[in-house]
């Protein structure tokens, strides 16, 4: 296959010479790939997917329509056997060109880091930012002592990938690592004739046709639905390969960056999956536990090890050092009595510690670690900070004898994995829909003969009501009364959730979110509900009342948001909430939902009415922290694509409005943004270094400065005109959603097992039914892309065009939003990387599944005007014609790409069409699913 192995079929000019490396790794992996395709599929597939490539590049390079017309009657010719062969090897191209573009991210930043020039996002440059403004080392230690920063994985499916297809993929990965060492050794001793060299690549290199073979002969596609423990599973994988380990190593650099300061655990990991139940009926009480058993487990495991190395590692004799009394007495009461170890303190610490953990691995999991037993498992640790406690006293011995440089390599790394880590490993979230705990107190409240019809009753009585059961002692429930099944299986949940703080520890589950928050009842349901069972102790009335799970308001619509301080506030006017927050921890996580209030209102108003919601929500808590010293942290609900609040998170965070961010801030990590983010341990690290330099940026640069009222009173014109154009397109014209249903997979997304959640709430064909995830799915599918743009390029034109104002002055007023307000620029590249992924050509054959000529026209007309109006008024605004013209790195990686994906996007056309038109050969659904795969690969953001 002559180049699937030839990255864009071009050859880079001079100027691009720093991405030959990117371009050699490209042409050995296709040249692998090609090769295993002629060996395995045989002579005439391989020639038949280079012609499909070559063409395709024909196009794309030289913008030649005869390429075009070939490469679409070629396709269209296809038997499903062949069209099935061309989309695997495209797919599998898409996955080897990122791991080829991840380990070039990796290169270019160590190059950049050699040369002194560190790139933004890392702490090098931002400590030398907040070096320059005056800050102190001291003043950066105190504000982390006060900082909370998380990471949350959830389970929304858009992860399409397998995780042994992951797994192949991180060893590809780490073997292209390999590659670079062997150069840079080769290098490193040129002239000295190191024969080792060839065969080492060579070496090198059989193992990457091994891997990349592995990936050929594995299924890419589930043959059945992905379960919660399956999700469970999943996200465990990256804290075994990433998180456990690459989370020190980021403490490790922020100390050597603030020698002689003790840098607090500000860092912490959150997850979504086992405790999310919103729409999801899969998820139960059992799950939760299963959840938290298994994280515990996993950190656990990774402990036993590291104490195991530790063990092999400290075989200091006490003939030759000294140890500290503390030391002394923690090896005297070690059970080990093997007389090879007497004089070796370290080791028979470490072995009563092993045994410790061992018998504490069985206490809280069931699991069993026997094979590297020297004494039996006993006397398990009673928490984490007693197993803590005991490797600090190893630390401090070590430190104190000669020892420091023993301590760094793996002691002082687990010493912060288990204070960062816990014997709970992650803080997992609970979630449920508001209406869901309505139903669970109607149902309460009627057996228990309070009330007949809760629901019927208006937001001032149920709060009244609410607010009388909070301060009443006695619980609601009557024994041995019979219960509808959902109360039976929320209440569980609520006592499981209190039975695994007492098994793990207080941070083992921390936030309960209510979707749909939409009343102040909402909160207080859920505040009775944690009294129901004992999560709340005392009554609200009560001087000793203390709640274990902060409750939570998710306001996702435009009109939640709205509404979001006004809520707020009535709820700490509550009488008892405020005083009950206070000595509950005095935190309270807002989460922020981007992807409802999008599909909503479009991209510009849902970003808008998020940042107008957050100044008005720190608004009321400057007051509540005065007066009872809350603390307010937001909670992003980010998902994969900027559609739903995507995009880099570097830029994100320093967009917050100011004084948003004060050293606080959750976001979830989504889909496939979890694999491209977290799969390979180096990115991992340089992705979680981003998320701690930006909230110290944030905060203590405070680079986003209050707009002006011109700024603020311009983004509201352009938000209503925004949301106009966008509803008016998406809910108000006739046939959309027909269109919608038609012009894109949805339908064939929604049968592929990539994850336990259903696709939509209901079994309808609204939009506002639909979830999120697979309405961004399926527009980043087809190449439009449409809920990361629609409605901007209307909202600008009619800035610019309003009565009482000229042209000229009005586009002056964007331009300068857009040079000094963060809030208005990140929005606006963010929609200049969306518009560059978009493509109206391939757009406009997914078209042509709509059967009904003139509503596909109106439509596909409608949404070609809008597409081109926002283009141009974006290049007015920014004065960049070109898309992408800030970010070299990404468009060259969407220019390799792009000839690779355009034979996907129109194989995935034509066997939509045969599947949909009554052809019910499993090979065309199983291509589609693929398709739809390598798609996602190819654009690396599509949920």
């Amino acid at each position: 296959m002559q180049a699937i192995h030839s990255a864009a079929g071009t050859t880079p000019p001079p100027s691009q010479d720093k991405d030959k490396p990117l371009q050699e790794d490209i042409r050995l992996l296709g040249r692998i790939l090609g090769d295993i395709i002629r060996e395995q599929e045989g002579a005439a597939a391989f020639t038949l997917i280079e012609q499909v490539r070559q063409l395709s590049v024909g196009f794309r390079r030289d913008h030649d329509p005869e390429a075009d017309r070939q490469l679409k009657a070629l396709l269209t010719s296809l038997s499903t056997g062949q069209t099935v062969s061309v989309i695997r090897a495209f797919t599998y191209f898409s996955h080897l060109a990122n791991l080829a573009e991840d380990r070039h991210h990796l290169r270019r930043r160590a190059i950049h880091e050699r040369a002194g020039s560190a790139q933004e996002g890392s702490i090098e440059v931002a400590f030398a930012r907040l070096q320059q403004a005056g800050i102190t080392p001291g003043a950066i230690a105190q504000t982390l002592a006060k900082a909370y920063v998380a990471p949350v994985l959830t389970a929304h499916p858009t992860e399409v990938q397998r995780q042994s297809i992951l797994q192949a993929e991180r060893d590809i990965a780490r073997l292209l690592a390999e590659r670079d060492d062997i150069s840079a050794r080769a290098q490193l001793f040129a002239g000295s004739k190191d024969a080792l060299t060839p065969r080492q690549l060579a070496a090198n290199e059989a193992q990457l046709r091994a891997r990349v073979e592995q990936l050929w002969q594995t299924r890419l596609l589930r043959h059945s639905k992905l379960t919660v423990a399956d999700e469970i599973e999943n996200a465990l994988s990256y804290y075994e390969t990433t998180f456990l380990h690459e989370l020190p190593k980021l403490y490790a650099s922020l100390e050597e960056a603030l020698p002689g300061q003790d840098i607090h655990s500000f860092m912490r990991m959150g997850q979504w999956i086992g405790g999310d139940r919103d729409g999801n009926p899969n998820v139960t009480a059992p799950t939760l536990e299963l959840a938290l058993r298994r994280q515990s487990e996993v950190a656990l495991r990774h402990y036993l090890n590291e104490v195991h190395a530790l063990g092999a590692e400290l075989s200091m004799s006490s003939v030759l050092v000294k140890v500290t009394p503390a030391m002394q007495v923690l090896a005297l009461s070690s059970p080990d009595t093997n007389s090879h170890r007497q004089d070796e303190p370290y080791r028979r610490a470490l072995t009563g510690v092993y045994a410790r953990l061992a018998a504490t691995l069985t206490q809280l999991t069931g699991g069993r670690e026997a094979e590297r037993h020297a004494v039996a498992a006993q006397n398990p640790y009673g928490s984490a900070a007693e197993f803590l406690q005991d490797l600090q006293t190893i630390d401090a011995s070590l430190s104190r004898h000669n020892g420091e440089a023993l301590a760094l390599h793996r002691l002082r790394p687990l010493i912060r994995a288990v204070q960062v880590f816990g014997f709970h490993l992650a803080t997992v979230d609970l979630r449920q829909s508001s209406d869901k705990h309505e139903e669970v107190l109607a149902d309460l409240l009627r057996t228990a003969r309070v009330e007949d019809n809760y629901s019927s009753l208006d937001e001032a009585q149920r709060c009244a009501l609410l607010h009388r059961l909070l301060c009443d002692a006695r619980p609601l429930r009557v024994v041995g009364a019979q219960y509808a099944p959902l109360t039976v299986s929320e209440i569980a949940i609520f006592e499981m959730a209190h039975k695994m703080l007492q098994t793990y520890g207080r941070e083992a589950i921390l936030h309960y979110i209510i979707s749909h928050t939409e009343t102040v009842s909402d909160l207080l349901e859920v505040l009775l509900l944690q009294k129901e069972v004992g999560l709340m102790q005392g009554t609200l009335d009560s001087a000793e009342s203390q709640a274990q799970l902060i409750v939570v308001p998710l306001f996702e619509t435009i009109g939640d948001l709205r509404a979001a301080a006004s809520i707020m506030r009535d709820y700490y006017a509550v009488p008892g909430v405020a005083q009950l927050m206070q000595r509950s921890g005095g935190e309270q996580d807002i989460m922020l939902g981007y992807s409802d209030s999008n599909k909503d209102g479009g991209i510009f108003t849902s970003n808008w009415e998020l940042y107008r919601a957050e100044l008005a929500l720190v608004e009321v808590f400057d007051r509540l922290e005065a007066d009872y010293g809350l603390r307010l942290r937001m909670f992003h609900g980010r998902g994969g694509t900027v559609g739903r609040g995507g995009g880099p998170s570097y830029q994100a965070i320093l967009a917050q409005p100011p004084g948003t961010v004060r050293g606080q801030i959750r976001l979830t990590e989504q889909g496939e943004v979890i694999a491209s983010k977290y799969a390979n341990p180096d990115i991992g690290r340089r992705n979680l270094e981003t998320l701690a330099v930006a909230m110290l940026e944030a905060t203590l640069l405070q680079p986003t400065k209050p707009a002006t009222p011109e700024f603020l009173a311009a983004a509201q014109q352009l938000s209503d005109a925004s949301m106009a154009a966008y509803r008016h397109l998406v809910y108000d014209t006739p046939g959309f959603a027909d269109y919608f249903f038609t012009a894109t997979p949805i339908r064939e997304i929604a049968e592929l097992n990539i994850g336990s959640r259903p696709a939509s709430r209901k079994a309808t064909q609204a939009i506002e039914d639909l979830r999120a995830i697979p309405w961004g799915f399926s527009w980043g599918q087809c190449r439009l892309t449409l809920p990361g743009w629609l409605g901007f390029g209307s909202a600008v034109q009619a800035f610019l065009e309003q009565p009482g104002t000229t042209r000229e002055g009005q586009l002056q007023l964007l331009q300068a939003m857009y040079r000094q307000w963060p809030f208005f620029s990140t929005l606006l590249s963010n929609m200049d990387m969306v518009l560059a992924k978009s493509d109206l050509a391939l757009a406009s054959c997914y078209s042509e599944l709509v059967a009904d000529t003139a509503l596909r026209t109106r439509i596909f007309d409608a949404i070609s005007a809008e597409w081109q109006r926002t283009v141009d008024m974006l290049a007015l605004v920014t004065g960049e014609d070109d898309r992408l013209a800030s970010n070299p790195a990404l468009a060259r990686s969407i220019r390799h790409r792009f000839p690779y994906i355009d034979p996907l996007h129109l194989l995935q056309v034509e066997l939509v069409r045969r599947w949909r038109s009554g052809q019910n050969d499993d090979r065309l659904k199983n291509g589609i699913h693929i398709s739809i795969n390598g798609i996602a690969a190819g654009l690396r953001n599509t949920g």
